[in-house]
C-alpha cells in the first residue's frame, strides 16, 4: 500500500507538474482537434507534439472537467503550452481563421477555379451568376463550404450595390442598378489605376448619352472567350466584327450583363463618374491612358501608341 501510495502521488505530482509548467511543443502550431472523448483527442495532441503524455491529459481533463466540454475545431496552440494552457484552448479558443482573397475583375469562372484551389474549404465550388459576388477578402475557417463563401461574396456585392446605386449621381444615364454594375465590370477591365476610373467611366457614360457604341475591347475578349476572361492572342479585327451580344463593336448601349466581378472603387466611379465631355481613349504607353474629346485628337494619341509599340488602340 505504502508503495502504490507513493507511486500515485509521484503521478499526480507528473501532472501537477505538466499542468503548471511548460510543455514540449517547440513552436507554436496550429492542430485540427478531433471529435471524441479525452482518449481520442489526447492522442491528436500528442501526435502534434503539444503534450508528452495521453495520460497526464486525460487526469487534467478530469480533474477539470466543470471547466468545460473540449472542443472540435482547428485550434493554435502557443509554443511550450502548458497542460492548463492546452485546456483553455480547447475550451475557449477561437478557430484558427483562414483568408482568401477575390481580387477585383475575376469572371465567375475564375472565382470558381480559386475558390476550387483554395485549401481548407470543402465542397464544389459552384459557378456564380457572372458580377455577382464583391471582390473582396473574406475569413472563413476549415471545413467551410465554398458554397459558404460563394453567399457571403454575393450578400456583400448586393449590399454595396444597393448603396451605391441609392448615392449616384442624379444625371446618370442609367436605369437600373444592374446597369451600373456592368459599367463598372468593363471599367474595372479598361485600367487598373484608381486616378483613372472616374475618367473612364465618363468616357462610357458620354457615349451612352450620345447614342454611341461603347467600343470596349474587354467586351470582346469575354465574348471570345467564352466568358474565360483572357485570350491566347492579341484582340484581331476579326475578333471585333465577331458577332456576340457581348460585343461592343457590334451592338448599341451595354451589353447583356457584367463581364466580370468589379470592386467597390470601380462601382463607385461609375455612381460618380468625372465631370469630363472626353469619348476616347487609349494607352498612352506608361501605363495609363490618353484621353480626348474628338475623333481628330484620338487619332493622334493612336498614332503615339502605334509608334510607340506599333499596337492598335480604342
Amino acid at each position: 500500500m505504502l508503495l502504490l501510495g507513493s507511486a500515485g502521488a509521484l503521478g499526480w505530482n507528473a501532472v501537477i507538474g505538466a499542468y503548471r509548467g511548460p510543455g514540449p511543443l517547440a513552436a507554436a502550431r496550429d492542430v485540427v482537434v478531433p471529435h471524441g472523448g479525452p482518449e481520442e483527442v489526447g492522442r491528436a495532441l500528442l501526435s502534434a507534439g503539444v503534450i508528452g503524455h495521453v495520460w497526464q491529459f486525460r487526469l487534467a481533463v478530469a480533474a477539470t472537467s466543470r471547466d468545460g466540454v473540449l472542443r472540435a475545431a482547428e485550434l493554435a496552440f502557443p509554443a511550450h503550452a502548458s497542460l492548463a494552457t492546452v485546456l483553455d484552448v480547447l475550451r475557449r479558443g477561437r478557430p484558427v481563421e483562414h483568408f482568401v482573397t477575390i481580387p477585383e475583375g475575376l469572371t465567375a469562372a475564375e472565382i470558381e477555379a480559386l475558390l476550387a484551389r483554395t485549401p481548407g474549404l470543402t465542397g464544389k465550388a459552384p459557378l456564380p451568376a457572372e458580377g455577382a459576388l464583391l471582390p473582396q477578402t473574406y475569413a472563413f475557417t476549415l471545413g467551410t463550404t465554398r458554397r459558404a463563401v460563394e453567399a457571403r461574396a454575393e450578400a456583400a456585392m448586393t449590399r454595396a450595390l444597393r448603396g451605391v446605386w441609392q448615392g449616384r449621381d442624379a444625371a446618370l444615364p442609367l436605369a437600373s442598378p444592374e446597369q451600373l454594375l456592368t459599367l463598372a465590370s468593363i471599367v474595372e477591365r479598361e485600367t487598373a489605376l484608381a486616378a483613372e476610373r472616374p475618367l473612364v467611366a465618363s468616357v462610357f457614360l458620354n457615349r451612352l448619352r450620345l447614342g454611341m457604341r461603347l467600343q470596349s475591347d474587354p467586351t470582346v475578349i469575354y465574348a471570345d472567350s467564352a466568358g474565360g476572361g483572357t485570350l491566347a492572342h492579341p484582340l484581331t479585327r476579326a475578333d471585333l466584327e465577331r458577332p456576340s451580344p457581348y460585343n461592343t463593336y457590334q451592338v448599341d448601349g451595354l451589353p447583356p450583363g457584367p463581364i466580370d466581378s468589379p470592386g467597390l472603387a470601380s462601382l463607385e466611379a461609375v455612381a460618380h463618374p468625372a465631370a469630363s465631355r472626353d469619348l476616347y481613349f487609349v494607352a498612352n504607353g506608361s501605363g495609363g491612358h490618353a484621353f480626348a474629346r474628338t475623333l481628330a485628337a484620338h487619332n493622334r494619341n493612336v498614332a503615339r501608341w502605334r509608334a510607340l509599340n506599333g499596337e492598335t488602340g480604342h
